[in-house]
């Protein structure tokens, strides 16, 4: 069994919410968790973000700050809605820390340092 943490950012839908690194084990469940619903993933590059597969037909708030911090990485999707957890790939497509340059991009974008 897969013991290891990896550092995700976890962008809730909320404005209000801060943004935060969260440390995360690769259980689907826990992820499930923090999205509150069964997972659909997005891969892009080095990274890739879990979203909740049901958004839509559960009516979740659209994320407005998850939507533009993967328009910068040059990924349009609309309708980006409820909380979205952004982890690092790694090798042969494994779960890994998010990469520095995400993290960065997202504190740059929105102004605040990451809650911890």
């Amino acid at each position: 069994m897969d013991t290891r943490t990896y550092t995700a950012l976890v962008v809730p839908a909320g404005n209000s919410e801060p943004m935060r690194l969260e440390q995360v084990g690769p259980d689907l469940r826990a992820l499930e968790s923090l999205v509150g619903g069964p997972l659909e993933s997005v891969i892009r590059g080095d990274w890739h973000v879990y979203l909740n597969a049901e958004s839509g037909t559960m009516v979740l708030p659209v994320n407005f700050r998850a939507g533009q911090l993967m328009h910068e990485c040059g990924l349009d999707l609309d309708g980006i809605r409820g909380t979205a957890v952004f982890l690092g790939r790694g090798e042969h497509a494994s779960e890994a820390d998010i990469p520095d340059h995400l993290a960065r991009l997202a504190e740059e974008l929105f102004g605040a340092p990451l809650a911890a």
